[in-house]
Order: C-alpha cells, then sequence, then structure tokens
C-alpha cells in the first residue's frame, strides 16, 4: 500500500501520479481525445469500389488531420502566392471545408484538413484552378490546369530520373578509366 505522505512534501513525480489518478476517473469525450487516442472510425465496406483506389483512401482518412502540397503556377513571389492561395482558401471556406493554409516557399502552400475525407473533393477544386500547376496528395501527384505540357508528362511518367542515374553511372565509369596507374612499375 502506498505510504501516506503530508501534501507539502509531494516532489514532481508523486504530483504526475496523482493528477494521472485523478484523469482515470475523469470522463472525457471522444471528440475531446487527441486524434492519436481516438478509435477510428468504423468503415462501411459496402461503399467501397474495388476499381477506384481512391475510395478505400477516401474511407480510411474520413476524420483524420490530412495534408496537401500545392504548387503555384507561374514563377510567382512569396506574396503572390500567399494572395492566390487565400483565395482559394476562401472559396473553400465558402463551400464549408475547414482547410488551414502554410506558405512554405515561393510558389508552395500545405493544406491541412482536419477531415480528410474531404481531401479528394478539394484536390478536384484545387487543380481545375488556372494558376495551380500541382497538388500533391497521399504521395500522388496531381497536375492542374495551370501546368504546362511538360511537367504534365514529367510529374506522370518522370523518365529523367532513371536517364540521370544512366548518365552518372556512365561518368564515374569513365573517370575510373581515367585515372587509372599505368600497367609498368617505376623503379626509383
Amino acid at each position: 500500500p502506498p505510504k501516506k505522505k503530508d501534501i507539502r512534501d509531494y516532489n514532481d513525480a508523486d504530483m504526475a501520479r496523482l493528477l494521472e489518478q485523478w484523469e482515470k476517473d475523469d470522463d472525457i469525450e471522444e471528440g475531446d481525445l487527441p486524434e492519436h487516442k481516438r478509435p477510428p472510425a468504423p468503415i462501411d465496406f459496402s461503399k467501397i469500389d474495388p476499381g477506384k483506389p481512391e475510395s478505400i483512401l477516401k474511407l480510411t482518412k474520413k476524420g483524420k488531420t490530412l495534408m496537401m502540397f500545392v504548387t503555384v503556377s507561374g514563377d510567382p513571389t512569396e506574396k503572390e502566392t500567399e494572395e492566390i492561395t487565400s483565395l482559394w482558401q476562401g472559396s473553400l471556406f465558402n463551400a464549408n471545408y475547414d482547410v488551414q493554409r502554410f506558405i512554405v516557399g515561393s510558389n508552395r502552400a500545405i493544406f491541412m484538413l482536419r477531415d480528410g475525407g474531404y481531401a479528394w473533393e478539394i484536390k478536384d477544386f484545387l487543380i481545375n484552378q488556372e494558376r495551380c500547376a500541382d497538388v500533391t496528395l497521399e504521395g500522388q501527384v496531381y497536375p492542374g490546369k495551370g501546368a504546362d505540357g511538360n511537367e504534365k508528362v514529367k510529374n506522370k511518367t518522370k523518365p529523367e530520373k532513371a536517364k540521370k542515374k544512366k548518365d552518372a553511372e556512365k561518368k564515374s565509369n569513365s573517370v575510373k578509366e581515367d585515372n587509372r596507374a599505368t600497367n609498368q612499375r617505376e623503379e626509383l
């Protein structure tokens, strides 16, 4: 049994234990719990379309915080990016989507959603904007209306990556051949 102590003799560890005991008895509503402690929402498998993998992602992200990256086309300054993405955020707010926006570069912003289930609807809105170059959502890059033809091809296939790797290997092999010592030994 724990030894009775005078409250004036409690240290930080004793106070932490006391707080934990009090919190055990508290009835905290599910909505007030932090996201990582909330039980996951039940998934209705009847709504899943096996032909569309996005439908599975929509249901698994429902009720969870999700972030998407948005790139503004052209060569905007950070202030222009702020203004353009602010208009998009305002439009989404007017459509009752809870979106927060953070500028992370001169042409890039993060849109944070409280409910990830709406992410694909918001993505569809963003890629139809004139100044949207692309939207990155769950590792997938979706080209926007503002992307030029080269960016659209690059985002879908990314053939340059393999080509660059091969070129780098050729260069390193040629450097190795050039730096080899001769077979003859020179006696001093």
